[in-house]
């Protein structure tokens, strides 16, 4: 099976004053099509940079990502931005839904990126109408995020994350904010959607017993991945 993603050498540093803080050591990992991954590790292990340089969001200070075999820093920071929005979605620890929008918008809003998109507008409401529904969301499309529970605000991110179809879905401690109740309720939905589309998965979580529901486990100590 091919790989969809491959980080080669990562390696990203802060500057911290005088010094340097060393975050990922030369982080080397491919992940297939259609396979889930954890990603696990302690706090400060590089977990969530690593997920970020990965998705395009934090450029490496030095080594490679490669989508599809093409290095996403080599490209420009349009095609890259291209890239992000139609191949990969994102599900973060902090579900990041506008306060302004209803759920419905806010599943909807990443379709906008589209070229055309506002010709699309009813298609779009549709998708995401579907999507609202695919999550068990259906009679909270037209509340505020701010009507929702926790569990249902993440349901609604993972929508959301899945609007344009993306290839591949990068979730940063999905429920991290959530008991364990609703914790297992929101990951029913994020790994039957991810099999149900076919999606690649990439998980970061310092939860073992959720890596565990992955089909591999990669930890993460002091930046780099242990043997």
């Amino acid at each position: 099976m091919s790989s969809l993603i491959e980080a080669v050498d990562v390696r990203r540093s802060f500057p911290m004053g005088a010094r340097t803080l060393d975050v990922l050591r030369g982080v080397s990992l491919a992940v297939a099509e259609g396979e889930s991954l954890a990603i696990s590790g302690m706090s400060g292990a590089g977990k969530s940079t690593l997920l970020h340089v990965m998705g395009g969001l934090d450029r490496p200070t030095a080594g490679r990502v490669l989508y599809r075999g093409r290095d996403l820093y080599a490209a420009g920071d349009r095609e890259r931005s291209a890239i992000r929005a139609r191949k990969i979605g994102f599900v973060f620890q902090a579900y990041h839904l506008l306060p302004e929008l209803t759920v419905l918008e806010n599943v909807l809003l990443p379709g906008l990126s589209a070229h055309g998109a506002f010709l699309r507008g009813r298609a779009l409401r549709e998708r995401s109408a579907m999507l609202l529904d695919r999550v068990g969301l259906s009679a909270r499309a037209l509340h505020r995020p701010n009507e929702l529970s926790g569990g249902e605000q993440q349901r609604a991110a993972i929508a959301r994350a899945l609007m344009n179809a993306p290839e591949l879905l990068l979730a940063d401690e999905p429920t991290g904010n959530l008991d364990s109740k609703t914790g297992d309720e929101v990951l029913h939905y994020l790994f039957e959607l991810a099999v149900e589309q076919g999606l690649t998965l990439v998980m970061v979580t310092h939860n073992e017993a959720v890596a565990a529901r992955c089909r591999r486990h990669v930890e993460l100590r002091d930046g780099r991945p242990v043997a």
